[in-house]
Formats: structure tokens, sequence, C-alpha cells
């Protein structure tokens, strides 16, 4: 009996993805545990695997097929010595996938593309993959191509319409661009008059300009932290922490073994954790219209990818010592930059409090957006030698600025400080991090 391949949910709040990517042809022998396809979610892009051993019968949802339902079925799986004349006679739910081809001219004929569409999601046809569907199409001044295939072509300045494309209908896949990158075929870069209208905004730009089709992740990133602005209340707080202890510390510490490199991060999210254990009424959230207060201590720490950003979670931070904690955080980020990322949901989704470090790119003070539903989120800017004054004489020390990001709703101005103060003690004497 046929087995239906469906989209899954890899999280818990995921509604529907896109398939990036096939990494099987249809006819192609499958092993439970072999690579299918790669599903983009509204986080990053995750492999699926089989789960069963038979023969890839049907592609339903071809490469770049965009807003599939979570456990809508997008491939067929025959079993063992199944004949595939038994696809003729399933129905199959059409899968409603997003336009993928760019018209050259507004009067260019749609109709025998839209049939070709409409046939190959019809239940029970099979339609044949041939290079007459691409002539056909780029006759009429089309071009099939994926939407992950698109984003490749403008970001690498590549012309789609001189690519000859390998997927199905002879849509240009992401093989496809990553072959012409590798000189296997030629393109010519692509420039947009600055009177071409955008299809983003309607707004006239200066000079020519480029519209970028974005990820999914990076679309569900802007609505987030535009919803974060719009409904949380943030109110900031910032404090001035001496660091030289710490750095004198972490430089002792390190110099006893190279089975450890620690970062001042790995300080700043050892105090973070202390902090919130000390001060717990911080570690909580607005949920339904009330509180929640955690009892473990779970921090997020910020790490930029190519696609945007993720936040892997060290659970449990504040029962865990700095060697522990900078272990954990290295292999984490080194799994988040991971193509496809390396992370399973559950790495990555949640966590009570966040930490985002600039300071490495010399930023000095940031004030960072809530990600809901957590209350607070803490920036962290560079250690730099700053003029201070002690005792009533000016001195050079090093300092770091740290600016929390607050949700009135949850978390008041005093408890905010109280745990801010907290930090601070703990950043400028090291050592009673280690008690």
């Amino acid at each position: 009996m046929p087995i239906n391949v469906l989209m899954p949910a890899l999280s818990p709040t995921m509604t529907e993805g896109n398939v990036a990517n096939w990494m099987k042809k249809e006819g192609d022998k499958v092993s439970a545990g072999d690579l299918l396809c790669e599903i983009e979610t509204d986080k990053a892009t995750m492999e699926l695997e089989a789960i069963d051993d038979g023969v890839l019968g049907r592609i339903v949802a071809p490469d770049g097929t965009e807003n599939v339902p979570v456990n809508a079925v997008i491939g067929i799986i025959l079993e063992e010595g199944e004949d595939a004349a038994v696809l003729g006679g399933l129905e199959i739910p059409a899968v409603a996938e997003a336009p993928a081809e760019v018209a050259a001219s507004p009067q260019a004929p749609a109709a025998p593309v839209a049939q070709a569409v409409a046939a190959q999601t019809a239940p029970g046809v099979q339609v044949p993959r041939s290079a007459e569907a691409a002539a056909v199409a780029r006759s009429e001044g089309r071009i099939f191509a994926s939407p992950l295939a698109r984003r490749m072509a403008t970001q690498s300045g590549l012309d789609l319409a001189a690519i000859s494309g390998s997927g199905p209908n002879g849509r240009v896949v992401k093989a496809d661009i990553e072959a012409a990158l590798s000189g296997a075929a030629t393109a010519a870069p692509v420039a947009i008059p600055a009177s071409a209208p955008s299809p983003i905004s309607p707004l006239a730009a200066i000079g020519p300009y480029q519209d970028i089709q974005t990820s999914k992740m990076r679309k569900v990133i802007a609505q987030r932290l535009q919803d974060s602005k719009q409904t949380v209340p943030h109110f900031y707080l910032t404090i001035d922490c001496e660091i030289d202890d710490l750095l004198k510390v972490r430089e002792e510490l390190n110099g006893r073994s190279d089975a450890y490199k620690l970062s001042v991060n790995d300080f700043v999210v050892r105090a973070s954790a202390l902090a919130l254990r000390r001060v717990p009424e911080c570690n909580a959230s607005w949920i339904d219209g009330g509180l929640r207060q955690y009892s473990g201590v779970d921090i997020s720490v910020a790490v930029a990818i190519d696609d945007g950003l993720v936040t892997p979670i060290l659970r449990n931070a504040d029962h865990k010592g700095l060697s522990c904690l900078s272990e954990e955080i290295k292999e984490l980020a080194a799994r988040a930059r991971a193509k496809p990322m390396g992370l399973m949901p559950e790495e990555y989704q949640g966590g009570t409090f966040s930490i985002s470090n600039l300071g490495m790119f010399g930023i000095k003070e940031f004030a960072a957006i809530i990600n809901p539903p957590q209350s607070m989120i803490l920036a962290v800017g560079a250690g730099e030698q700053r003029p201070v004054v002690k005792d009533g004489a000016l001195a050079i020390a090093a300092m770091m600025s740290c600016t929390l990001s607050v949700d009135h709703r949850v978390v008041d101005g005093a408890a905010g400080a109280r745990f801010l103060a907290a930090f601070k003690g703990f950043v400028e004497e090291p050592l009673t991090m280690l008690l």
C-alpha cells in the first residue's frame, strides 16, 4: 500500500512549511533514514528523513512549493514490489503553490502554463517532466523557478532566463543555480531599473535597486519583532560594570588548562543565571492575561546566522559551571550555523531570558527587542578602557555597558533594578560566581 510522506510539524507553533529541495527523484529507491527533502520552516531549513523502505513513486509538492499545511501530502512512497500504476487511482488533495513564474510582459498568455500546473496537481494525473514544457513556458516569456533558486539567483546576480532548469516542467532549482555558480552555466547580471515597479513596496527608489526575496525565517523574525514593539510595553535600564577583576580571573582560569577557553560572554551568561535565581520575579512571562513564573532558568543566547538570528537555549543555566556553559554555548552555536541548521526545535524554542552580545563588533551600548513570551533581554556592549572616578580621583578601568529591556506588564522598575544590581555584583566580583 502506498505510504504518504507528510509535511511534518517541526515545532509546536508550525502550521505550514515550504519544500525547499528534494534530494530524491521519482523512481529512486528509499531506505528508512535516507534524506528525502529539505523543509523550510519559520525558524530554519531542516532535513526530512524517510521512515519506511520503498521507492519514491510521486513528488506531490515539487521544489519551491510554499505554504504547505502541516500533515499535507508532499510525496508518496511505494512499498517494495508495488506497481506505480496504483498511483493513478489515488485521491491526493492539490497543494497550493505560490506563483513562481515571472512574466517578461504583462500581455504574455498564461493559459498553457496554468493548464500544465492544474494537470500536475489533478488527482491521478502524471505530467511528463519534459523539456517541451519548459520550452513552452520560456517561449511565452515565463520562467519556472523555485523561491530558493530565485533568491540565490538574485543574491548572486544570475539571469534565470539563461539557466536551463532540471526540475519538474523545466523549473530552475537550487542545484541549477549551484551549477551555474560553479561555471557549468553562464548567466548575465540582473539590472533592475529604478523605474521598474517594486513587488515589495510602491515607493520609488533613487537610482538602481533590487528587491530581495526573503526567507521564511526572516519574514517571521520581522513579524514577531514588529508585534513585540507594538504589543509589549518596553522600558530600558542601563548599568555600567567594571570588568578588570573578571578579565584577570578569566586569564588565570584559561592559563590553568587547555580543556576550555572561557570568554567574557560565558561570565555574562553565568552572572545572568545567578541573578535570575536571586530575583525570581524577573524569571516570568505574561501569559493569557496573567503572570507565569518559571522554576527553571533557561537562558537563550542570540547567534547570528546567514538567514537571520537563532537563540539556542542553555537549560538550567543556574546549575552549570563556567566551563560547562562555555562548552555548551560553543557546541550549540556551531550547530546553529551549520547548513542546514543542526539544532532540534526544542533546542532553540522556549527559554525564559535572552542575552544579545554585540561587544565583539565594537558596539558600546544598544537596546534589544524582547522576544515574547519572554519578559526581559540583556544587551551587552563591548568592554573598553574608560575614565572613571574612584575615591574622588580620576582613574582608568575596563567598563562594560549592559542594557536590560523589560516587559513592564511582568517586571516593574524596582525588580529590574534589583536584577541588574545582582548581575553587576557577580560581574564585578567574579569569584562569587564560583561558589
